[in-house]
């Protein structure tokens, strides 16, 4: 049996829904649609564990029916600029290793040249860990007004923050710490590394 007969053979014999099954192991029911109809054929390794434990079944005997890969969600794109909106929208999947899937949790694609200097260049695809903190001197991805998403240098000062550019035709932006409380200027991710996409 492969992971799609396996899971609607348990809908079948429990009577439970894929709005259920989403909710015990913390995924979008769409996901679980896919699983059933086979357009997911391969599931990342921790949610394959819920997964298992759900149905009962050994992790062992799971991973071998499932013949998983590390992989992480694309989420749409980062303006290497300023002035694009926020977008969620999963454009797919990548491949990592396994030691890469615990350092981040999902790529972001790059719209802009804002920081070639920094070698992160337009449609690259850069893995981020998801925080709400950086260190100063760090390129992070940066939530402007609940909007706004841009790649940056985040340079804290004691007036401030500078979201620096790597791009010297690029000018940086600077906000009072009042300014970051307000608007807001959020911190949501650090860049672990830009991966290009040829």
């Amino acid at each position: 049996m492969n992971i799609q007969e396996i899971i609607n053979e348990y809908k079948r014999q429990t009577h439970v829904t894929n709005e259920f099954i989403a909710k015990e192991i913390g995924v979008t029911k769409s996901t679980v649609s896919r699983w059933c109809n086979g357009q997911i054929k391969k599931i990342n390794p921790d949610t394959l564990k819920k997964l298992s434990d759900l149905l009962g079944l050994d992790f062992e005997q799971m991973t071998s029916i499932a013949q998983f890969t590390f992989e992480k969600p694309i989420l749409g794109t980062v303006k290497a600029g300023y002035g694009l909106f926020a977008e969620e929208n999963i454009e797919g999947y990548l491949a990592v290793s396994e030691s890469e899937y615990q350092q981040g949790d999902y790529f972001l694609r790059v719209e802009g040249n804002s920081m070639i200097d920094a070698k992160i260049h337009d449609q690259d695809l850069l893995y981020v860990k998801a925080v709400n903190d950086v260190n100063t001197n760090t390129i992070a991805i940066v939530l402007i007004e609940r909007e706004e998403v841009t790649v940056k240098r985040v340079i804290k000062k004691k007036e401030g923050l500078i979201l620096e550019a790597a791009n010297p035709y690029i000018e940086s932006r600077t906000f009072t710490w009042q300014e970051v409380e307000e608007l807001p200027v959020q911190i949501i991710g650090k860049v672990i590394y830009a991966r290009r996409n040829f």
